[in-house]
């Protein structure tokens, strides 16, 4: 299984600072500018963790609010203390290197930071003396400088400024630097006068830059052990500097498969040079190369015997010339990658057997972590959230769901959340919200609870929808209402829930259409307004009831959505202060009608016949209507519950007894305490496991007792109460638990 170990003591707190800043390590002066608590001093392991898990809660996490004088927090050395931090993209800006320039780092990545100007350069200089590893990887302006143009103020205003290419700007003094990306330089700056200052260079990365002359690399031919030319487009000269730098380790000169741009072929004597001269290379990478010549060895050969790393049985004739086995041989997009004796202990592609499922579990886990950081990685790439989002549906669901971690699931939540979030574009939507239903809900979805349902509401309240999202959407918001605390349920009531769930039915209703749609918007309303009173109240104020009415009429033969409906208005009419407004002749009519129902079994008239025995509950003083009379509803209600079948299975989940107990301890209405016996009756004889627990935890034994003591009740209620208690004392002690 993948690994489910808790996230470190570290990453959570970081994480919990970073999201209350005011409120833990910092106060706010003049209301807009933080500052650090002048009591805190932080070493650079806790400093670095704040820094690089900011910038990722800022590119990964949509709710996450961003600080502009966030960096200057690390201005004193005195107090904050920085060693190695990675930076990227829009997040950083020249005036946040500035704010940390006194910091004393060994470590510095800077990524795609288009928004960096030549001012970081200067302050790049302040790290000279420390720096050891820098990378200035895709910082495409960060050797333009912004200069005022000379002319009149009305020029000024229509240009005001334009960017001019720094050209003298070296490494000298970086007399520690041994570690150095510079990918995606922009054309003009001359590299070998850029670089020249550097001593000894260990790894060098020149990715996607065209250079014609490399001869300068020589120079550090005692010190280089990484060198990374992906993406440029090589020539003989190249070819023969690469094998002057004996030392080399690491040689990665793999390119975009783009055959029409590149005019370099690999041939079996540059493969040869490789290994006859560099004979420490342990990493090569010539994915994407095109192949002038036959480098394999003939097919009856290749086939021969079991699939070897040795060098001596490659199937590359030239690095049958190798010591010993690569550790990494990049074959990607190449005539050599479906060889079977590569001489590599790892090779992409890389043939395994997934028949094993040990083997297939790890591949399976590799590649859902491998689509969450190209999702997180590329949050504003239309095709690449199309394609990732798909791709997380199906290995969410597949035959490995189960041996998926939680934190492996969770981040997959959160990288959905955010494609949500970021595209409202209908492919990504759909994808986001079938992914989602793989989870377990709402168990799965708790901890982002509060997003998950403002994302959807969200995706309900567009005035144009895609059907298919409407219908996933609903089916989701329902999930998620059923089976949560009322906590949960109020807070979701007040983003709107009840409002949109009433909307979609209208919308229905005027359609006359009796869908997916509208049978799911009204469960959902049956568990949101379940012991919540609030929900239930909005359910009233928003004309609720006219679209209960409505429904009834428009769709007479609808069973499912007539059960919704009714357990819907059984949760209103559990609540006393809202029973006034069910006390019309309109109104009981229905409910009595709905008595007769056969409908999804006894579960229409059951439902029924609950709302009615409520509004009894209140007394013949609280029946203030003429018709129809209170006697015949009476009448027809224990015909109702006398025709039911004591053992039916129910289509419906109790979570408390509570409102069914409070019908037992009185006189005032014998139908209602009826109706609430058999209503325990049936659930302990047809679940015993899930409801003798409950009951008994909810102090209904006692209750039931002592009904059957009063005079009030009929013989018939205490004959049923008294097989409750029979079926609840035989069910055994030791399989229940009643501590939930």
């Amino acid at each position: 299984m993948a690994s489910d170990s808790p996230e470190s003591l570290m990453t959570l707190c970081t994480d919990y600072c970073l999201r209350n800043l005011e409120g833990t390590l910092c106060y706010l002066l003049d209301n807009e500018t933080l500052r650090l608590h002048p009591d805190i001093f932080l070493p650079s392991e806790i400093c670095d963790k704040l820094v690089n898990e900011y910038v990722e809660l800022v590119k990964t996490d949509s709710i996450f609010e961003p600080h502009e004088s966030f960096f200057t927090l690390f201005s004193d050395p005195r107090s904050t203390r920085l060693a190695r931090i990675h930076l990227r993209e829009h997040i950083v800006q020249d005036q946040d290197l500035e704010a940390i320039r006194k910091q004393d780092l060994i470590e510095l990545y800077l990524t795609n930071c288009e928004k960096l100007t030549a001012k970081s350069l200067q302050t790049l200089v302040s790290f000279s003396h420390t720096l050891i590893s820098l990378s200035l990887f895709g910082c495409c302006n960060i050797f333009y400088e912004e200069e005022n143009p000379g002319g009149c103020e009305d020029d000024c205003l229509v240009n005001p400024t334009r960017q001019v290419l720094v050209k003298d700007f070296t490494f000298e003094g970086f007399s520690r630097l041994r570690i150095l990306n510079l990918g995606r330089l922009i054309e003009g700056v001359n590299v070998e006068t850029l670089l020249r200052p550097l001593a000894s260079l260990a790894a060098l990365d020149l990715s996607g830059i065209q250079l014609n002359d490399v001869g300068f690399l020589t120079q550090w031919k005692d010190s280089l052990v990484s060198l990374v030319l992906y993406n440029m487009d090589l020539s003989e000269e190249h070819i023969q500097v690469i094998a002057q730098l004996r030392k080399l380790r690491h040689l990665d000169i793999s390119r975009d498969h783009l055959s029409s741009y590149y005019k370099f072929k690999l041939t079996r004597r540059v493969l040869n040079l490789f290994v006859e001269n560099l004979v420490n290379l342990t990493s090569l990478d010539i994915s994407g190369h095109t192949m002038l010549e036959n480098c394999t060895i003939p097919s009856m050969e290749e086939n021969m015997g079991q699939t070897s790393i040795e060098p001596a049985k490659s199937s590359i004739a030239p690095f049958r010339g190798l010591k010993r086995p690569l550790q990494f041989l990049g074959l990607f997009e190449t005539s050599l990658c479906r060889l079977t004796h590569i001489p590599a202990y790892k090779a992409i592609p890389e043939k395994v057997p997934v028949a094993h499922k040990s083997v297939a579990l790890k591949l399976h886990v590799a590649s859902l972590q491998l689509v969450i950081t190209a999702l997180k990685c590329h949050k504003d790439d239309k095709n690449i959230q199309v394609t990732g989002s798909a791709a997380l549906f199906y290995l969410t669901n597949s035959e490995y769901r189960m041996e998926q971690s939680v934190k492996l699931r969770r981040q997959v939540i959160q990288v959905v959340l955010n494609g949500m979030e970021s595209y409202q574009e209908v492919t990504v939507q759909r994808n986001c919200c079938l992914t989602l239903c793989n989870f377990s809900i709402p168990e799965e979805l708790e901890f982002q609870y509060r997003r998950v349902n403002e994302l959807l509401l969200s995706i309900l309240n567009q005035s144009r929808q895609d059907e298919s999202i409407q219908r996933i959407a609903v089916h989701l918001c329902n999930a998620l209402v059923c089976q949560v605390d009322n906590d949960h349920k109020e807070a979701v009531g007040k983003m709107g829930f009840v409002m949109t769930m009433l909307k979609l039915i209208q919308k229905k209703l005027a359609d006359k259409t009796c869908d997916q749609v509208m049978e799911f918007s009204w469960s959902a309303l049956w568990n949101i307004t379940d012991e919540t009173p609030d929900n239930c109240e909005m359910f009233l104020n928003y004309s609720g009831m006219k679209l209960f009415l409505e429904c009834l009429k428009e769709f007479p033969e609808k069973q499912e959505l007539h059960r919704n409906m009714l357990g819907l208005l059984g949760n209103v009419a559990e609540v006393k202060e809202l029973r006034p407004q069910l006390m019309t002749s309109q109104f009981i009519s229905v409910f009595s009608n709905l008595l007769e129902s056969k409908a999804d079994g006894i579960e229409v008239s059951y439902n029924a016949c609950g709302v009615l025995s409520h509004i009894m509950f209140d007394g013949p003083e609280a029946w203030g209507i003429c018709e129809p009379h209170r006697e015949e509803v009476v009448k027809r209600m224990w015909a109702a519950i006398q025709s039911w079948d004591i053992n039916s299975r129910r289509n419906i989940n109790y979570r408390s007894f509570e409102p069914i107990l409070r019908l037992l301890p009185q006189g005032i209405s014998p139908v209602s305490q009826h109706w609430a016996t058999w209503a325990l009756y049936n659930l302990v004889s047809v679940y015993p496991d899930k409801y003798c627990p409950l009951l008994i935890k909810e102090g209904g034994i006692p209750l039931l007792k002592d009904m059957i003591k009063m005079a009030s009740a009929r013989q018939e209620t205490k004959e049923m109460a008294r097989k409750v208690i029979e079926h609840c004392s035989n069910f055994k002690e030791e399989n229940m638990d009643t501590s939930r």
